[in-house]
């Protein structure tokens, strides 16, 4: 199989690209940083330098291809329109250029928040009418719009939080808990779903590889759902440690995410931490439903989060990011 895999220098996208390149299929990766990207080359993956907005270099990169995995985007941003850009519009290019390279099928990774939340105990399975509750996640759901509206052979995957190697924004919380202290927004009780970094790579290519995702949305994940007390009292786990969970309530939580909103906008830089995030932080539940990805696929996510938290763990510490 040739791959294109766009955002392959970011934590999924490069556990993606090696998962692929390990399979023994030819890669193409398209990254802006050459520093970020030397690492892929010398696994023996193509380099096209380029970002989202580059229409030469993006024709250059889906040339020749049977499956273009469109991962790149961006989380934070400074206003709705910085996200419709790069998520809405980068899709767009991406799709534009994947029509005039010979219509490969295109799996996209956008995210749960694109769905909006789910409710407690009801795990969504992807065909549900969205209902977006924050400006990344309207972003994330005009990305599949213009994918589904399209002539390509297209399979949508929206992935509930993702953790594992490599990855700085679970790290936080491993930071966070080894104090012995953590907060969480709310009392604690809302629910997750998560993935572990490989195993959502091994979900996007069995998606890829089988005719019966074509035209489908679907939630890759571990069947288990977690509080996000619970998550955090796992995380201390993982590390040997007991931790102490400190429940925000929402007004004290918004106070403080327009702190650092406020922060984030004087230095001219971006944050997810905003007060619009606060729409996803205080919801009852986030979960999905990873059935009918199995039954379509025969994919299982092999780490549950005690296993999946031990690996990233070591992981971290072996980097010596911990």
């Amino acid at each position: 199989m040739r791959a294109l895999v766009t955002g392959a220098t970011g934590f999924v996208g490069s556990h993606l690209a090696e998962t692929l390149r390990r399979g023994g299929n030819e890669v193409t990766v398209l990254a802006r940083s050459a520093a970020k990207a030397e690492s892929l080359q010398a696994q023996g993956m193509r380099v096209v330098m380029g970002d989202l907005h580059d229409a030469g270099a993006l024709m250059r990169a889906t040339e020749g291809q049977d499956v273009v995995f469109h991962v790149a985007g961006v989380v934070a941003a400074r206003n709705e329109a910085e996200f419709l850009r790069a998520n809405r519009d980068g899709t767009a290019n991406v799709l534009a250029a994947s029509t005039r390279a010979g219509r490969p099928r295109l799996v996209l990774v956008s995210s749960m928040a694109a769905a909006g939340p789910s409710s407690p105990g009801r795990p969504l399975v992807g065909s549900e009418p969205p209902r977006p509750v924050t400006a990344y996640g309207r972003s994330k759901l005009a990305a599949e719009q213009v994918v589904t509206a399209s002539a390509l052979p297209w399979t949508v995957m929206r992935p509930p939080t993702v953790y594992g190697p490599r990855d700085q924004e679970v790290l936080k919380v491993f930071r966070i808990a080894r104090w012995g202290l953590a907060p969480v927004f709310g009392d604690g009780s809302q629910e997750l779903s998560a993935v572990h970094g490989a195993d959502l790579a091994e979900a996007l290519v069995a998606a890829a590889t089988s005719d019966a995702t074509i035209g489908r949305t679907y939630y890759p994940c571990h069947p288990e759902v977690v509080t996000s007390a619970g998550l955090v009292r796992a995380v201390a786990g993982a590390m040997g440690r007991r931790v102490v969970i400190v429940g925000v309530p929402k007004p004290v939580g918004r106070a403080l995410l327009a702190l650092t909103e406020t922060g984030a906008h004087l230095t001219g830089h971006a944050t997810i931490l905003t007060t619009d995030k606060a729409h996803e932080f205080f919801q009852a539940a986030w979960t999905g439903d990873p059935a009918p990805l199995t039954r379509d696929t025969g994919w299982r996510a092999a780490h549950d989060l005690t296993s999946g938290l031990a690996d990233t763990f070591h992981w971290y510490r072996s980097a010596g990011w911990l």
